[in-house]
């Protein structure tokens, strides 16, 4: 695992994946590799009430009742739709759900723009082609397919930044779980074996992209995501991704809880301050979601290591803070700019603590950056 640069959950979390499944005698859905309690412990993590004989970790933190409707929506014949704001662990959680069930959690479809509807079903390799004819030997099957022959679960990444035409092609797939190939005259449906199914991601900002039609969302069951507001929660998921990074990258640096709690109470600020503002002008361009906290304290992190003192300081914090947020200018710099005089400035002369240190230092950021 120290030769890849990102290990899929299931590299990640093979062992403990083994031992859930050698203990796992809950009946299971179709093929899939963990039952449905099993998929959740996994996820989730366990409690002493459990009574397992170690410790599973948690690694998706949220309402457990997301994880409970995601799994029940997946041993249906409906495909499972999460939907949410930027940052919200959509795509963490599809990785996580996939796993479980199927052991692989790779085979995906980025939507974009300029995916077609060759990235879903299937494409040819044109020299084997163009050699011996069009075969199932030269056809290259798509993620979707793969998933679809195998009975394991297929995932799509942003599928309202797809065209609709893109998005249509899943309707046939999804309803009558299978797909013809034309160009063959002989073996030329390719038929979903029991297990699979799709797990779709939507950015919730997205809306008005490219829009669902009604057909396509009859076929998915929606799970809405949250922005996470527990104060709690988020300082574990933090904490949890920080410790991740430092074990990645082979650092010893510790972050102080003072500095963590600076960062939480920043985030929460700034929520508030967006979700009183009268226009999109007075908003940050950021989500402020708990994955932009992760990016910003991943960058303090780095850049105390290299070029810092192996300390993280609350300058250092700021700096990143203001360099992470700042996407707009100067729109993101004067709503920064007002939050460090109108928020920070009090708080430091009341407080103190690590305050000062964090004010001068968005201060110096700004500066620069005007």
């Amino acid at each position: 695992m120290s030769d890849l640069l990102r290990a899929p959950a299931e590299i990640k979390y093979a062992e403990e994946l083994d031992w859930l499944e050698s203990i796992d005698d809950n009946p299971k859905p179709f093929s899939w590799r963990l039952s449905p309690k099993m998929v959740r412990l996994f996820i989730l993590g366990s409690e002493r009430s459990d009574g397992l004989d170690r410790e599973i970790s948690q690694k998706w933190f949220g309402d457990r009742s997301f994880v409970e409707r995601s799994i029940v929506t997946l041993a249906s014949d409906r495909g499972l739709l999460l939907i949410g704001d930027p940052g919200t662990g959509k795509s963490w959680l599809a990785e996580l759900l996939s796993t479980a069930i199927c052991r692989n959690s790779t085979l995906v479809v980025q939507g974009t723009a300029g995916t077609t509807e060759d990235h879903i079903k299937y494409s040819w390799n044109v020299s084997m082609v163009i050699a011996k004819g069009q075969s199932r030997q030269s056809m290259i099957p798509s993620p979707i397919m793969t998933a679809m022959e195998t009975g394991a679960i297929g995932r799509f990444e942003e599928l309202t930044r797809s065209t609709s035409d893109v998005q249509d092609a899943l309707i046939s797939i999804l309803s009558e779980k299978y797909i013809s190939v034309p160009e063959l005259d002989s073996d030329n449906i390719v038929f979903a074996k029991p297990g699979f199914s799709i797990i779709a991601t939507a950015n919730s900002r997205d809306r008005g992209v490219n829009d669902l039609s009604s057909a396509l969302k009859r076929r998915f069951n929606f799970v809405r995501i949250p922005v996470m507001t527990n104060r709690k929660s988020e300082a574990e998921i933090v904490r949890f991704r920080t410790e991740e990074l430092l074990h990645r990258h082979q650092l010893e640096l510790d972050v102080p809880p003072t500095l963590l709690d600076v960062l939480l109470q920043s985030f929460a600020d700034l929520r508030a301050a967006a979700a009183a503002a009268g226009s999109d002008d007075e908003k940050l361009e950021s989500a402020l979601s708990t994955a932009e906290q992760i990016g910003v304290l991943e960058d303090a992190i780095l850049h105390s290591n290299f070029f810092g003192e192996r300390a993280l300081t609350a300058r250092t914090l700021a700096s990143s803070l203001v360099g992470s947020l700042a996407r707009r200018e100067p729109e993101d710099l004067a709503i920064l700019n007002k939050y460090l005089h109108g928020v920070v400035e009090p708080r430091s002369k009341e407080e103190g603590g690590s305050w000062p240190e964090f004010l001068e230092g968005g201060r110096d950021a700004i500066a620069t950056l005007s």
